[in-house]
């Protein structure tokens, strides 16, 4: 059955699917929306007839079935190592700051398993504070989302961005690179709200705070404005998307350097997750990282799929990189698997 669940709120009974430029216009209008776009900038929002606070018991829930085969990579271990010293070449050549590489990992997918079993073993395993399970058929849509990241929050006109940018296994891991990261994205993420925001308004609210997440810590960072009247989600993604954190600086540069290194789409996983309520012009989208997504190839074969990357600057171990992007996808692709147990 098609559906969507956010942290606090399920929704069903789909009643419109919108695509690209339609969808960021119909959910400045009216309705409960999910969203889901990809890093590629493919926008679509599904319309819920009944959206309920998620205060019911748990219903009756599949069993998931542990993934016993391999994972491919869109890099392996000297693809990617090769493409984080192509990084910082053009950060030598003064081309770019930092850029976000990544890596989309694929697992084979039976016609039968159902990502709602998978969604029940995430929230126990890995519980987000953006947690999202979104399916529609219509819209070729079926993933399981346990984001850390908001890309963005609006509520009462007030415009909010949390980039995450640092990761270590332990606060006492964090390195003076992760720290630089995260300020090249702050003041980056400033830059974007800006363009929508009432001049004077954009602030940085925290910066490089440590949270704590299953398996791993994070630096993050708040930055919010006041949106300017009559300014919505079509002139918002315009000015905001992808999300800095997971592209780079300067954003076209890195976008440019992303486009050249990387062989496969992202698809959802860094670009946008989450709800529009366009009655009460309230907004919750998480950056699309910590997903699964079902697909198909050109052939007909279901996969599952899931994203992992990291940061790139001049400071960069290129092996230490790597180790980084595994260190991302190792819980979640273990509880897939079912060598972690929630």
């Amino acid at each position: 059955m098609d559906r969507a669940r956010f942290a606090d709120r399920r929704a069903r009974e789909v009643v419109d699917v919108r695509r690209g430029e339609d969808a960021l216009e119909a959910i400045s209008r009216d309705g409960f929306w999910a969203v889901v776009a990809t890093f590629e900038g493919e926008v679509t929002a599904i319309r819920f007839a009944v959206v309920e606070q998620d205060e019911s018991a748990e219903p009756e829930v599949p069993r998931w079935t542990p993934l016993d085969g391999s994972w491919t990579s869109s890099f392996d271990r000297t693809a990617y190592v090769s493409a984080v010293a192509e990084v910082r070449e053009r950060i030598a050549a003064g081309f770019v700051y930092q850029v976000n590489v990544c890596r989309v990992l694929t697992h084979e997918l039976s016609d039968e398993a159902d990502l709602d079993g998978l969604d029940l073993l995430v929230r126990q395993g890995n519980p987000a504070p953006h947690a999202a399970r979104i399916r529609c058929d219509e819209a070729g849509i079926d993933l399981v989302c346990a984001s850390p990241e908001l890309y963005l929050r609006r509520r009462e006109g007030r415009l909010v961005t949390r980039p995450i940018k640092g990761t270590a296994p332990t606060p006492e891991l964090m390195l003076p690179k992760d720290h630089a990261e995260n300020v090249m994205i702050v003041d980056l993420m400033r830059n974007d709200i800006s363009g929508v925001c009432e001049p004077g308004t954009v602030s940085v609210d925290e910066l490089c705070v440590t949270e704590a997440h299953p398996g791993l810590v994070h630096l993050v960072s708040t930055v919010s404005g006041e949106l300017r009247a009559g300014v919505e989600w079509p002139g918002i993604f315009g000015a905001t998307f992808p999300p800095g954190s997971v592209s780079g600086a300067p954003k076209s540069s890195a976008l440019t350097t992303i486009a050249d290194l990387e062989s496969a789409p992202r698809g959802p996983y860094c670009g946008a997750i989450g709800w529009v309520d366009a009655d009460r012009g309230t907004a919750e989208l998480a950056v699309g990282i910590r997903t699964f997504w079902a697909d198909r190839d050109d052939a007909g074969r279901r996969h599952l799929r899931f994203g992992t990357g990291a940061g790139i600057t001049w400071h960069s171990d290129p092996e230490g990189e790597w180790l980084e992007t595994q260190l991302k996808a190792t819980r979640l692709i273990g509880l897939a698997a079912g060598t972690v147990t929630p």
